[in-house]
């Protein structure tokens, strides 16, 4: 059985040979960013856009050891959350890939020593705000709060932006308490 370095490891390597444009985003963004966090699956990213994508994707996850049935991009593409999730051949371990219909803004890293992409700390910020709103009961979003108190206090964020986009999205007021919890 793999480990969960040597899981990330295959995944990260195949992406990047693989020419998507794609980053990864929720536990592994925050570790990144804000805080350790452990996780049992990886959230990646990827552009659903320009010629061959899809065969790409494919061959890439095929390439990191994952289990891949077609049908579930399909499925994604149709839902409204644009979001399959994929096994892993040599571990227990799953990857969720969240289709995007844009070009991805994202910020160059690394991880386990390797190139790779994340999301911008202010479109995560963003994500967990919605996650955060979307959570009934409200006390259930506990690790998604402390998330964005970490991503604020340990990185540079532009905060005009992300209150800008807030607002649109309904979000401020839950983005304010979270920074007069941080005092």
């Amino acid at each position: 059985m793999d480990s969960f370095k040597g899981f990330l490891k295959r995944i990260v390597e195949s992406l990047n040979a693989s020419g998507l444009d794609y980053m990864f985003t929720g536990a592994l963004a925050v570790s990144y960013y804000g805080r350790a966090r452990t996780t049992v699956d990886v959230d990646v990213i990827v552009a659903a856009v320009g010629r061959g994508w899809r065969e790409r994707l494919i061959s890439a996850l095929q390439k990191a050891g994952l289990i891949v049935e077609e049908k579930k991009l399909g499925d994604a593409l149709k839902s409204s959350y644009f979001i399959a999730t994929f096994k892993d051949s040599k571990s227990p371990l799953t990857l969720d890939v969240i289709l995007s219909k844009e070009k991805l803004a994202k910020r160059h890293g690394k991880i386990l020593g390797l190139q790779t992409y994340y999301q911008t700390p202010e479109d995560l910020v963003l994500a967990k705000l919605r996650m955060i709103r979307a959570t009934v009961p409200r006390e259930r979003a506990i690790k998604d709060v402390e998330d964005v108190k970490a991503i604020l206090k340990f990185t540079r964020v532009n905060l005009a932006v992300v209150k800008r986009k807030a607002v649109k999205e309904g979000t401020l007021e839950i983005l304010e308490g979270i920074m007069t919890q941080e005092g």
